[in-house]
C-alpha cells in the first residue's frame, strides 16, 4: 500500500514549510491508466487486491538530469513520497526505504538501473525516454486497488514538485497529510477514481481544504 496518512519526523519541518503551495494549484488527472494485475496465491489467501498503477508525465529536463532526481537521495528527499539511505543507481544495492506515513524502513533491493533509461526497484518501475528536448518519465507501481486514486494523485502531485524542483524554482515537498489537506486533492482523487472506476477511499483529513 501507498502509505500517505502521516508525515515522518525527519522532513517534518521541511514538509510544514510551504512557501509557493499557496500559488500552487494540481492540474487536472490525465497521463494515468491502471492494470488489473491477475489474482496471485499469496494474494487471495491475504485478501490483497493490487494493481498497478501507470502514469506518464512529460517533463522539460534531459533524461539524464530526471535519472538524477530519481536515485539520488538528496534528491528524492526533495519531491518524493519517501526516503532512502543510499542511492538508487545500480542494481543489486539494497537500501532502507521509508514511505511517508510508515516510520518502518524497508529493505528495498535494486533490480534495474539501466541510466538513463530504466530503473526497478521493489513494487516501483520507471522508464525514460528522451522527448524532443526533455523525457517523457513513466511511472509503473504496485498498489492495493482501494487506494490507487490517492496513489495516483500523491504521484501527480510529487511530479509537480519534481518538475519545478529541476527547473530551479523549488516549491517544497507536498507529500502525506500535506498533500491530503491541500486545496485540489480531493477534486484530483475523484478525478482518477472516475478514470479508474474506482469508488476514492472515504477517509478525509479532518482539516481538508476546501477545493
Amino acid at each position: 500500500m501507498l502509505h500517505w496518512e502521516n508525515g515522518r519526523t525527519e522532513r517534518e519541518d521541511k514538509e510544514n514549510k510551504m512557501p509557493d503551495h499557496e500559488q500552487y494549484a494540481p492540474g487536472p488527472a490525465s497521463g494515468a491508466r491502471v492494470e488489473k494485475n491477475r489474482a496471485q496465491e499469496d494474494g487471495v489467501r491475504k485478501g490483497v487486491d493490487k494493481w498497478t498503477l501507470i502514469l506518464v508525465r512529460e517533463l522539460r529536463h534531459s533524461p539524464e538530469k530526471v535519472w538524477q532526481a530519481l536515485t539520488d537521495p538528496g534528491q528524492l528527499r526533495e519531491w518524493a513520497p519517501f526516503v532512502v539511505d543510499g542511492s538508487l543507481g545500480a542494481a543489486g544495492t539494497t537500501v532502507k526505504l521509508t514511505w511517508v506515513g510508515n516510520p518502518k524502513p524497508i529493505d528495498t533491493r535494486v533490480t534495474r538501473a539501466d541510466a538513463p533509461e530504466l530503473l526497478e526497484y521493489g513494487d516501483i518501475r520507471w522508464e525514460l525516454e528522451a522527448f524532443g528536448s526533455g523525457t517523457r518519465l513513466t511511472l509503473w507501481h504496485s498498489i492495493d486497488r482501494r487506494f490507487i486514486a490517492w496513489g495516483a494523485a500523491g504521484w501527480h502531485i510529487c511530479f509537480d514538485v519534481l518538475d519545478r524542483l529541476l527547473s530551479g524554482t523549488p516549491m517544497g515537498l507536498i507529500v502525506g497529510v500535506n498533500a491530503m489537506k491541500f486545496a485540489g486533492w480531493q477534486r484530483l482523487v475523484a478525478e482518477y477514481a472516475k478514470q479508474f472506476g474506482v469508488d476514492p477511499p472515504k477517509w478525509t483529513p479532518p482539516a481538508a481544504q476546501k477545493s
